[in-house]
């Protein structure tokens, strides 16, 4: 029971809470595990402050981009990667975070992150791996830039173009040469 005037110890006295069963412990750990294996990035956000609707529309946009977001417990998240490439993340994993893996390409995630923070200061980004590597949070703005799959693919066939086009061209200027110049000889002559 609760007395007048005083705060209680644990915040969330009076609070039904449904705890997950171990099944269902293992069924998340095993869906995030699955989705790590298969993802290019991870970006750990800090989400405190943040209203329903605002995570609401954070899910809609990851989704649309390709993008797994899940609230997930540290414990929890700690056994999912582990065994994966971002295994790595284990020990900067603290506080309520937000996990969004990147599926379809490696900065899907940093680029819905990003856009999402410059609107809403409560989204604090706290971890981000790459290749089985741990970026610092400052890297989110040099990851999000990177070029999307087609975006790279467009990039490259243009690297290959420009020499073969280039070819062609000095290959075109010889006999170009040669006529303009057997049309200057015989300008020449017949004003002669």
């Amino acid at each position: 029971m609760r007395r007048k005037g005083k705060i209680p110890a644990d915040p969330n006295q009076g609070v039904t809470k449904v705890a997950l069963s171990f099944a269902q412990k293992e069924a998340i750990v095993a869906e995030v595990s699955e989705v790590a294996k298969k993802a290019y990035s991870v970006v750990g956000a800090e989400y405190r402050g943040l209203t329903v609707e605002q995570m609401r529309a954070l899910r809609v946009e990851a989704r649309k981009s390709g993008v797994y977001l899940r609230v997930i417990k540290n414990t929890l998240a700690k056994r999912a990667v582990a065994g994966t490439e971002f295994a790595c993340i284990q020990e900067s994993l603290r506080g309520p975070l937000v996990l969004a893996f990147s599926l379809e390409d490696p900065s899907s995630a940093a680029r819905i992150l990003e856009a999402f923070a410059k609107d809403h200061d409560q989204l604090q980004v706290r971890l981000i791996a790459l290749g089985g590597n741990l970026l610092d949070p400052s890297e989110l703005s040099t990851l999000a830039k990177m070029p999307t799959y087609d975006e790279a693919i467009s990039q490259l066939m243009a690297l290959l173009k420009a020499p073969v086009q280039k070819l062609a061209m000095t290959l075109n200027e010889v006999p170009g040469k040669l006529v303009r110049t057997l049309a200057a000889i015989r300008d020449a002559k017949e004003a002669a």
